[in-house]
């Protein structure tokens, strides 16, 4: 699938904003090479991504005197985007400051596309996310398979963990246990806690989620990842958004991708709220492998161009009407596969 494509006014403004980066680039390369020909920079060494601020990065130390203490540091201009959670080699400066230059490999990368199509860079090196839902906000089946598309897709295992869990009620209960089940029958982890009951302590099944682990909380907003966040690091400010009344759904309160040290051991990075995952940057082949049941199904309808629409000789109608895929992922699935196609025709319209 094609990515979206711009009109001239996009074009232009893309092309003026690119060489206003360039710009800015020679001009904080100059400064590097400066201070490095003063003999400013101290040696090189290895250093881990904590936070991102536009141009700088704070970068951990990870060896020598200064391990643990935290640097704010520009990047040199050959290296791509980095994102919190990325290990670098670096170089101190003056005053808590230094020089990014180099990135050293990546495990993995998640990603998520923004409104022209481009992949944005959201964390890096992570060993698990974990997608939170609730009783309020309702959980919605599509939603979520929207993120685990997006986990599937990177290699990177999500765990779903439900939250609220003192909102379950008779008018909720068989709906949540019936959803809950059904992703648990594709082999997905799941966990159940109420931030709320914990009063402000760290739930045991949460410590033992994250313990040892660099994780990264995902989820609709309003679902309480900032909660379960503040249970985890007491000490850190972080706003709880309310959920709003009037709609139910909740407010963005993280600003910038953050990694902190859990006291338990293991690393959190905590990322802004999205709403949605949108997933219209994927082929269709790639949809597929981001479904765990359609996955042993590539490749084997009667034909090649096969829709997954009603098309005879279809794997995947055969599975369905077999039971081995559910009506509801099914359904989902249709759904992402749509809207995918109707953004990329939107895109196609703006030439």
């Amino acid at each position: 699938m094609a990515k979206r494509r711009l009109n001239k006014r996009q074009q232009w403004r893309i092309e003026k904003i690119q060489n206003e980066r360039t710009a800015r680039a020679a001009r904080k390369e100059k400064a590097v090479e400066d201070q490095a020909a003063a003999g400013e920079l101290g040696p090189e060494q290895n250093g881990l991504v904590i936070a991102h601020y536009g141009q700088q990065l704070d970068i951990e130390a990870l060896e020598g005197e200064d391990t643990g203490k935290v640097f704010r540091c520009f990047v040199r201009a050959n290296i791509d985007s980095l994102v919190t959670g990325d290990r670098v080699v670096w170089r101190p400066g003056k005053s808590a400051t230094g020089v990014i230059v180099a990135r050293c490999e990546r495990e993995n990368l998640l990603q998520r596309p923004d409104n022209f199509g481009a992949l944005k860079p959201v964390a890096a090196n992570i060993d698990h996310i974990i997608l939170v839902i609730a009783p309020e906000p309702e959980p919605h089946d599509n939603l979520i398979d929207r993120y685990l598309v997006a986990s599937e897709s990177t290699d990177i295992p999500a765990v779903i963990l439900l939250n609220k869990t003192d909102l379950i009620n008779d008018g909720n209960r068989e709906r949540i246990e019936t959803l809950l089940a059904r992703y648990k029958s594709l082999g997905y982890q799941i966990e159940q806690t109420s931030a709320a009951r914990a009063a402000g302590q760290s739930a045991p099944e949460v410590e033992a989620l994250v313990r040892g682990k660099t994780s990264v909380f995902v989820g609709q907003s309003g679902v309480g990842k900032s909660s379960i966040i503040q249970t985890l690091l007491p000490d850190e400010s972080l706003r709880v958004g309310a959920v709003s009344e009037s709609t139910g759904k909740g407010v963005h309160t993280t600003t910038t991708a953050k990694l902190f040290h859990l006291d338990g051991g293991g690393d959190l990075i905590d990322s802004p709220g999205i709403r949605e995952f949108g997933l219209w940057h994927m082929t269709p082949q790639e949809l597929e492998y981001g479904f765990r049941e359609i996955q042993p199904l590539i490749g084997r309808c009667k034909f090649r161009n096969c829709r997954h629409l009603g098309d005879p000789g279809c794997a995947l109608e055969t599975a369905a009407a077999a039971g081995d895929i559910s009506p509801e992922r099914l359904k989902s699935f249709h759904r992402i596969l749509q809207d995918m196609t109707e953004q990329q025709a939107r895109g196609l319209k703006l030439t």
